[in-house]
């Protein structure tokens, strides 16, 4: 059976069993490897992408609930000509990856928060990143690169300034 839907604003048609997950086909057939596998039930957050901006378990989400919808990747998230988003900025300034494996997850979560909510409280960025594990501990530097790109957007600033993020404490991990 056919799906056809948009990834990262390009129209797909693939034919796959309909109850294949989105991740096996984005990985498999459509060859975007960034968003990874982590636990296959939905928990860890790392094969987390955007269903119509919404931040979506692809491990567990049918290839047949995205007919015709708009799916984007981490691949997708930077413009069209290269230019990191904002959250991904934020997110090599506030050197937030450690090992990295969760990082595509995280920043597909945080992304879709930011769109929807553009100055998110401490309570709504938690509730928004829970169940995006991060092995390496590194929650303080996700706050802090989520708050950062939030202050550019209440400025209307082009970038954010690092310097009116307020400093949290955190434990180095090594």
């Amino acid at each position: 059976m056919s799906t056809t839907f948009r990834v990262n604003g390009v129209q797909q048609t693939v034919d796959v069993d309909p109850s294949k997950p989105l991740l096996w086909v984005i990985r498999e057939q459509l060859a975007l490897t960034g968003t990874k596998f982590g636990c296959g039930i939905a928990q860890c957050g790392a094969c987390t992408v955007q269903i119509d901006g919404q931040a979506t378990r692809s491990c567990v989400t049918p290839i047949s609930a995205v007919e015709g919808r708009e799916v984007t990747t981490i691949e997708g998230l930077a413009s069209a000509s290269g230019e990191l988003h904002p959250v991904q900025q934020a997110w090599i300034d506030h050197q937030v990856p450690q090992c990295g494996y969760c990082q595509s997850g995280q920043l597909m979560s945080a992304s879709a928060l930011l769109a929807s909510n553009p100055n998110p409280t401490d309570a709504e960025i938690d509730q928004a990143m829970q169940g995006n594990i991060c092995r390496c501990g590194m929650y303080g530097r996700i706050r802090n690169a989520i708050k950062a790109t939030s202050v550019a957007s209440s400025d209307d600033k082009l970038f954010y300034n690092v310097a009116s993020v307020e400093k949290t404490a955190e434990v180095d991990h090594g």
